[in-house]
């Protein structure tokens, strides 16, 4: 028996009934040989690790642009507390770890430059309904790995592009992935508009903080045990109802003080303009759109094209781009060159 197929057989043996075994997935687009030492979701895990695309999630902006602190999270960050937080949670509900696992790391995979601003650039000028779901399925689907994508299992596929929106995952890890992203981002946005002077914990109305905790930890504690608490045992995944609806309550107080927050927002009008350039400058010039994102241009369009490359760039590489293209160099001279 190889390890893979130990693994397979643990599953069998300490899984819940509700979750989902690596045995029934649905497979691959294009099958591989099996690797003896891992599973197909482990595999997936490590296919996206090793991205290219994942890698630059750590130059790519969480809620607040291009940060000179580098104790503000980046998406890499955001989608380490996601799969974390989601990991937990399988494990006490005995759902797969390694499902949930490989969907949380590339659930964010495909987001563009400069957060949701770069979200709604790629909305406005491409397609009202593009998302960073949509694109992080496009990326493992069909970008990465030089245009071939990353081949990953219908499940994680699935898991990826239904973690946000009404979207609801066919698998209860796939669920899970969604509650652990809001619980994600609601804590750690807190932390992140303290540390920038946006808003102090004592902003917070006191009825939300009495149920969900004062402290950061206090909070994840309490959300992610709302969601076991009410979950064990069950075929769907929910969260106990006064702590729900306190967290709904935080969530809808953030955009308003911090997602809509005129400070937070400052230089997102500037970056939205900037990508929006860039846009309309590749569209016209599909000759400098680079490999892999030039390779589809006959089957799908310049315009998706131009899309899936803006979509790739980080918040330095956007900056750096469009300084090449539109801001003149500096003339050197032998002498002034030092």
């Amino acid at each position: 028996m190889t390890v893979s197929e130990m693994f397979c057989e643990r599953e069998k043996k300490y899984l819940s009934k509700y979750a989902f075994p690596t045995s029934a997935t649905r497979g691959r687009d294009f099958p591989y040989e099996p690797c003896p030492n891992r599973t197909e979701f482990q595999r997936d895990r490590d296919r996206i690790i090793h991205s290219k695309s994942f890698r630059r999630l750590m130059h790519k902006t969480q809620v607040f642009l291009f940060p000179v602190d580098e104790h503000y999270r980046t998406r890499m960050t955001h989608t380490l507390e996601v799969t974390q937080i989601a990991r937990i949670i399988c494990r006490a509900l005995g759902l797969n770890e390694d499902l949930v696992e490989a969907a949380a790391l590339g659930h964010d995979i495909g987001h563009t430059p400069f957060g949701h601003a770069g979200e709604m650039v790629m909305q406005e000028c491409f397609d009202p309904s593009f998302t960073h779901y949509k694109q992080s399925l496009r990326v493992v689907e069909k970008l990465e790995n030089d245009g071939r994508g990353l081949n990953l299992t219908w499940e994680v596929r699935d898991g990826i592009v239904n973690h946000s929106g009404d979207n609801k995952a066919s698998t209860l890890e796939g669920i899970v992935l969604k509650y652990a992203d809001r619980i994600a981002y609601i804590n750690h946005d807190i932390d992140d508009a303290c540390r920038a002077g946006i808003m102090t914990l004592s902003d917070i109305p006191k009825d939300i903080l009495d149920v969900l905790g004062e402290r950061h930890g206090q909070r994840i504690n309490t959300m992610v045990s709302a969601v076991i608490e009410a979950s064990t045992d069950k075929p769907e995944i929910s969260m106990t109802k006064e702590i729900g609806e306190a967290t709904d309550k935080l969530r809808s107080f953030l955009f308003e003080a911090v997602y809509r927050n005129p400070v937070a927002k400052s230089e997102e009008s500037k970056a939205k303009e900037m990508l929006a350039i860039l846009y309309d400058h590749f569209v016209k010039h599909p000759e400098e759109i680079p490999e892999p994102y030039s390779k589809f241009i006959d089957s799908d369009s310049v315009e998706r094209c131009a899309c899936d490359y803006i979509s790739s760039l980080t918040d330095r590489s956007a900056i750096d781009t469009y300084k090449n293209l539109f801001i003149p160099s500096v003339w050197r001279t032998p002498e002034n060159n030092l």
